[in-house]
């Protein structure tokens, strides 16, 4: 018989001063049969009650995306990758940053050198930028927006070459662009002591900072830079 798991009476009772032995001995009568009746009919102790529900993601931009905004008290999803989808759970982004076609980013730190920016527009989330060990680009529509590891940003359009080829980019560097499957591109970035950095596309977009020099580098072979 398991006697620690008590009615809110039953602790009341247990706390009031016994004054006498014979109350004493009835309160204990007492409580021998109602932890009886407790145990037989299964109900559970008040003290045990389920927790209450979670609370359910909130509409709006999920209607554009696969994961969509959530409350803050949902659980943190944090597995946004650069294209097509939503970012993280977190509802309030630490700030916000207009893009160079009227469009804005939502920018949000998940961690060390871990930020996810989701381009917003008209309302509605049509792409997000991730960075998880690497800074990250995307080409969205010809507007090159790139995302670093200490979570700046920065949009702009034009300036863009179409490899296969070896192009000049701001800043002094170089670009050599091969194609090394479907979708998938491959520039070495060349300075003045030869590569310093190689981009890759594998199914998405990717971008780099060069010292202050933005970089990106789309899975159609697009490549551009901005300072």
């Amino acid at each position: 018989m398991n006697l620690q798991k008590r009615t809110p009476r039953q602790a009341t009772a247990e706390a009031r001063p016994v004054r006498r032995a014979g109350l004493a001995l009835a309160a204990a009568s007492l409580l021998v049969v109602a932890g009886t009746a407790c145990e037989s009919d299964g109900a559970t102790p008040a003290g045990d009650a389920a927790p209450a529900a979670s609370a359910s993601t909130e509409p709006g931009d999920q209607a554009a995306s696969p994961s969509g905004a959530r409350s803050p008290d949902a659980e943190e999803d944090v597995t946004a990758t650069s294209g097509e989808g939503d970012g993280p759970g977190k509802s309030s982004p630490d700030r916000t940053e207009k893009l160079v076609d009227g469009s804005e980013a939502r920018i949000t730190e998940v961690g060390e050198q871990h930020y996810v920016a989701e381009i917003v527009s008209k309302g509605a989330v049509v792409a997000t930028l991730e960075t998880d060990g690497h800074d990250a680009g995307l080409n969205a529509n010809g507007m090159f927006v790139a995302l670093t590891l200490s979570g700046d940003l920065a949009s702009w359009m034009g300036n863009d070459h179409q490899g296969p080829g070896t192009f000049a980019l701001e800043g002094g560097w170089k670009a050599k662009v091969t194609k090394v499957g479907e979708l998938r591109y491959r520039a070495q970035i060349i300075g003045h002591d030869g590569v310093a950095g190689t981009l890759e596309t594998d199914g998405h977009d990717t971008g780099l900072d060069a010292n202050g020099v933005y970089i990106v580098l789309s899975n159609g072979g697009v490549i551009s830079s901005h300072k």
